[in-house]
C-alpha cells in the first residue's frame, strides 16, 4: 500500500500560434496551443464561465467533512488542458538539452531558447520518474506543485501565454461539467459501475498509470478529469476552508499557499478506489510522497514516492497584470525538511 498521508497577452515572443481569439471574447472557443521550435502541440477546451454548488452531501457515498458544506461559488471563464501534461511536453521543460535538440530539428533558429535558458528548470532526477510505467503519451508524474508552476513560467516563456495551475473550484466546475448543483459523485452520474469507462482507477489499471484520453471524456470534452493521475490545483489544501467561505471568513476565490504541506490535488489515481475519484473529492500532499528522497533538504522539484501525482494546466480568459504574472511565476520554494 503506497503511503498517501500523505494575456491572450499580446504575443510577443517569436513563432507563438494560437488560435485567433481574444481572452475577453464572449463566448471563448477552444484552440490548440503550438509549442515553437517543437513537435508538441496542447490542446485547450473553453470552459464558459457559470454559477455552480461545490462539495459534496453527507449522503453521497465517500463524503467527507472536508467537503461540506455545500457553497455557491462563481466562476470566470477559462480554458483547460483537454488531457493531463505528458512526458513528451514536460520533458522539453525539464531538460534543457532536450529542448535545444528539439528546436534544432524544428527549426533553423530559435529566439524564444534565450528566455528560456533564464528559466529556472529541475534539478536532474536520481532515477526514471516515470518509473516504468511509459513516457511517450503518458502522464508525467512526480513533480512538486512549485515545479507544475514553474513548468508553466516555462511555457509562458515560449509562447507569451499565461498558463497556471487551477483553482480547486475551476478543477471541481470542469470536472462536474453538466451537473451544477453538486447532485452527482462524478461527472456522468452516480453507477460506480460506469466508471471504468470515464476512468482509470485500481479497480482497472493493472498497477500502472495509462497513456492520456484512453477513457471517455466528461461533457466538456475533458479526458481523465477522473483517475489516471491526480492532479495539482494552485490551492492549499485547508480542510474547514468551505466553512470558512460559507461563514464569509474568507473571500478569496483559492486558498493561497503559505506552507509547504498540505497543497490540494484533485481527481483521484490509478492507484484509488471509486470514492477518491469523485468529483467532490480533495486530497491533501504530504511529506510521505518524498520519503524516498536521499537528499537533505529534500528536492524542491521531485516527489520521490508519488507516482500518482501529475497536473493539467488552465488559462483564464481574462489576462492577468505583469504584475501579477511575475508574482505568480516568481514564487520562491518553501523548504523542505
Amino acid at each position: 500500500m503506497r503511503l498517501k498521508y500523505l494575456l491572450i497577452t499580446t504575443l510577443l515572443t517569436t513563432g507563438a500560434i494560437v488560435s485567433a481569439i481574444a481572452q475577453t471574447s464572449t463566448p471563448i472557443k477552444s484552440y490548440t496551443q503550438t509549442i515553437p521550435g517543437t513537435n508538441q502541440t496542447y490542446a485547450m477546451v473553453a470552459i464558459p464561465g457559470g454559477k455552480f454548488l461545490m462539495g459534496s452531501a453527507p449522503s453521497e457515498k465517500g463524503h467527507k467533512p472536508d467537503e461540506e458544506p455545500i457553497h455557491s461559488v462563481t466562476i470566470e471563464p477559462f480554458y483547460m488542458g483537454k488531457y493531463e501534461i505528458t512526458w513528451d511536453f514536460y520533458d522539453l521543460f525539464a531538460f534543457t538539452n532536450m529542448e535545444k535538440e528539439m528546436a534544432a530539428k524544428y527549426t533553423a533558429t530559435d529566439a524564444n531558447l534565450a528566455k528560456t535558458d533564464a528559466t529556472t528548470r529541475p534539478s536532474p532526477p536520481y532515477v526514471d520518474m516515470s518509473f516504468g510505467m511509459g513516457r511517450a503519451g503518458y502522464p508525467a508524474i512526480n513533480m512538486t506543485q512549485y515545479a507544475a508552476i514553474k513548468f508553466c513560467a516555462w511555457l509562458y516563456a515560449k509562447t507569451g501565454v499565461f498558463y497556471r495551475l487551477p483553482t480547486e473550484a475551476e478543477w471541481e466546475y470542469a470536472c462536474r461539467g453538466n451537473d451544477k448543483n453538486a447532485t452527482l459523485a462524478y461527472s456522468f452520474g452516480n453507477d460506480v459501475k460506469q466508471l471504468g469507462d470515464y476512468a482509470v482507477f485500481a479497480g482497472n489499471s493493472g498497477g500502472g498509470y495509462k497513456k492520456v484520453g484512453t477513457k471517455k471524456p466528461n461533457s466538456f470534452g475533458l479526458y481523465d478529469m477522473h483517475g489516471n493521475v491526480m492532479e495539482w490545483t494552485k490551492d492549499q489544501y485547508i480542510e474547514d476552508y468551505y466553512k470558512q467561505v460559507a461563514s464569509g471568513k474568507v473571500k478569496e476565490p483559492f486558498a493561497p499557499t503559505t506552507t509547504l504541506y498540505p497543497n490540494s490535488v484533485r481527481g483521484g489515481s490509478w492507484d484509488d478506489e471509486p470514492e477518491v475519484l469523485r468529483s467532490a473529492a480533495r486530497t491533501p500532499s504530504a511529506p510521505a510522497w518524498k520519503v524516498l528522497d536521499p537528499q537533505s533538504p529534500k528536492s524542491d522539484w521531485w516527489l520521490t514516492s508519488a507516482s500518482f501525482v501529475g497536473f493539467r494546466i488552465v488559462r483564464p480568459a481574462k489576462a492577468p497584470s505583469e504584475e501579477e504574472i511575475k508574482t505568480y511565476y516568481g514564487i520562491k520554494p518553501i523548504k523542505d525538511y
